[in-house]
């Protein structure tokens, strides 16, 4: 958009009730992404209840404005000249966490998975271990099937409460009909919106829990490469392998190109080690796919998502 249209569009969703604080324009996405990589978005909305979300999508429809909702940013990918148009980020109401029931737990979906699993160790409640080290937010976790340690956000959603794209319907979906398959959810193909869920847990003692949470706190320290910028698994699973074994069998552990490589500690995790570009990881990418693929004859697709 241009300086001019960012302007007109910036007093047209002030009038809207947006509050002036959560109105950004220019706001570097590497501020929002795990990756640390990423220019300004044109407009970076903040809505803080299922009202304001939909005055936006709404808003974004009639007028026909580019958009996009991000989590908590750590599987996303900007480019280095940013977004042309406006990026929605939620939190407020959509961050709420209650246990409900027995052995339930109602989370937003701008809640961090580290709150939902620390919350369910705290009630004594077993299933959101794995998930206790994933940088992201429950809706982004639902979005792509988020998994680790043998766990996957199917193995304990029970509902998704979901906002049609264009802000008009809100419908709630049980976790058997979310289409949950590796890294991937209907909610993928829809670009529908998650607004929270219901989690079916198990009853367990607390400490037992938390010791399996710092087992796998401890796991992830020791194998993967936590004190620098990345967007976690790069590359998904392969049918026939692992993607960190294959690159490393091709001789890539620790191949760089300017500021991104390949990680020393972990070949499955793509680092910034300070500077990275968009096109420096996208160039390493491209390399490592043809490598692999010239080697092996495997394909690898990314899991990161690349935002155009």
């Amino acid at each position: 958009m241009t300086n001019k249209e960012v302007e007109l569009i910036y007093e047209k969703i002030l009038n809207l009730g947006i509050k002036k604080e959560n109105l950004i324009k220019g706001e570097p996405m590497k501020e929002h992404t795990s990756f640390r990589i990423g220019g300004p978005a044109d407009l970076f909305i903040v809505c803080e209840n299922e009202k304001e979300l939909n005055l936006i999508l709404s808003f974004v429809q009639n007028e026909n404005i580019k958009h996009l909702l991000i989590g908590n940013g750590s599987n996303l990918l900007f480019k280095d000249s940013g977004y042309d148009g406006i990026i929605l980020k939620l939190a407020g109401d959509f961050e709420k966490i209650e246990k409900r029931g027995e052995d339930e737990i109602y989370a937003g979906s701008a809640a961090l998975l580290s709150k939902v699993s620390s919350f369910a160790s705290i009630n004594s409640l077993s299933g959101m271990e794995f998930a206790s080290g994933i940088p992201g937010s429950l809706g982004g976790a639902i979005f792509m099937n988020a998994g680790a340690y043998g766990g996957e956000m199917k193995d304990v959603i029970c509902e998704v409460t979901i906002m049609s794209k264009d802000g008009k319907n809100i419908r709630k979906v049980s976790g058997e009909d979310m289409g949950f398959s590796y890294r991937h959810s209907a909610i993928e193909d829809s670009n529908d919106i998650v607004l929270s869920a219901l989690l079916k847990l198990i009853h367990s003692e607390a400490n037992i829990i938390k010791s399996k949470i710092d087992e796998l706190g401890e796991r992830r320290r020791s194998k993967q490469p936590t004190n620098l910028p990345s967007a976690g698994s790069f590359f998904k699973r392969p049918k026939n392998g692992y993607a960190a074994a294959l690159i490393e069998e091709a001789g890539l552990k620790g191949y760089s190109v300017g500021g991104a490589s390949v990680s020393e500690k972990h070949s499955g995790f793509v680092v910034n080690n300070g500077g990275a570009s968009y096109s420096d990881v996208i160039e390493l990418m491209n390399h490592v796919q043809e490598e692999v693929n010239k080697k092996f004859g495997i394909m690898l697709e990314p899991e990161v998502r690349i935002i155009d």
